[in-house]
């Protein structure tokens, strides 16, 4: 028997390739191709794998379990313990949805032939091993996959609907350009009380070219009045653009927030660009969304010229 292993890897290149790409699209993620046919070849690998007698220890099912994590982490990262979780709930349903239909057509397709000892002889003289399914592991397993089904497609539905309110968001400052994905929330009604101006809030992390490395440790140990106290001991280019902001923390007192007075913030929404020179930029030290679907949290104001 002839084994060629270059046409077992490509083909389970595209098949992993097809299920990478309908995870990602269930999930709602714009992968990078390289990560899709990083991930891909990882996993068509693991088949070539399968025809080494000497690697038969790989195929456990722990190891089976750390590469297809593997797949996962390399196509979409991490993300956050939660989205990754999802992400892998995802990628087992899609794969076992493809691996039943391919089952399913392999045997409505295959010839008429009779069983002897546990083997299929078909009419044309092949030899095929048959499967037999107990009526307990489809009890214990029916259960499990329909909740699967529910939690993944549930959430997918949730990011769909959320991403209605996401919008694409431009800071210029001098020469300077910061792009993230912004979050529009009716919910943010976050002003400069001596100017009215709105406050939009970013993770400083998206300013980590700019901020001194000292800034950003006081801006997530929430020191900001001890910065803006000792501005002046340390070299920053737009220390006349420096504004603090009073709010009112969740259960919290009255805390304060650093900004910066950009020239102008771009809104992308809905194919519509809205241009806003009255804003500020609020550096939050933490992470706004754990699966970093945005990094900024969009004063509605700033979008209602879409309206």
């Amino acid at each position: 028997m002839v084994v060629y292993l270059d046409l077992i890897f490509l083909a389970n290149f595209l098949i992993d390739g097809v299920i990478l790409c309908v995870t990602a699209r269930v999930r709602h993620i714009r992968p990078s191709w390289w990560r899709l046919g990083a991930s891909a070849a990882l996993g068509a690998s693991y088949v070539v794998m399968m025809l080494a007698p000497s690697l038969s220890f790989m195929f456990t099912f722990a190891v089976k379990c750390l590469f297809s994590l593997a797949m996962v982490a390399i196509a979409f990262g991490f993300g956050g313990l939660q989205s990754f979780l999802r992400n892998v709930g995802t990628f087992y349903l899609v794969s076992f949805a493809v691996a039943g239909g391919m089952f399913g057509i392999h045997y409505f397709m295959q010839s008429p032939g009779e069983v002897m000892n546990g083997i299929v002889v078909t009419s044309s003289g092949g030899l095929a091993h048959s499967v037999n399914v107990g009526m307990l592991l489809v009890v214990l397993t029916f259960a499990p996959l329909v909740w699967m089904f529910k939690v993944v497609f549930v959430s997918a539905k949730r990011r769909k609907e959320m991403t209605h309110y996401l919008a694409q968001v431009r800071i210029l400052i001098d020469d300077f350009e910061a792009v993230c994905t912004g979050l529009i929330d009716t919910g943010n009604q976050l002003y400069d009380p001596l100017t009215r101006t709105p406050v939009m809030v970013v993770e400083a992390t998206q300013w980590i070219e700019v901020l001194p490395e000292s800034w950003l440790k006081r801006i997530r140990e929430c020191e900001v009045d001890q910065l803006v106290a000792a501005i002046g001991t340390e070299t920053f280019v737009w220390q006349d653009r420096l504004r603090l902001i009073p709010y009112r923390g969740v259960n919290r007192g009255t805390q304060f927030m650093l900004a910066l007075k950009p020239d102008k913030v771009v809104i992308v929404h809905n194919e519509t660009e809205i241009a806003n020179e009255k804003v500020l930029v609020g550096l939050d030290g933490g992470k706004l969304c754990a699966d970093g679907s945005y990094q900024a949290i969009i004063h509605p104001t700033l979008v209602q010229l879409e309206a």
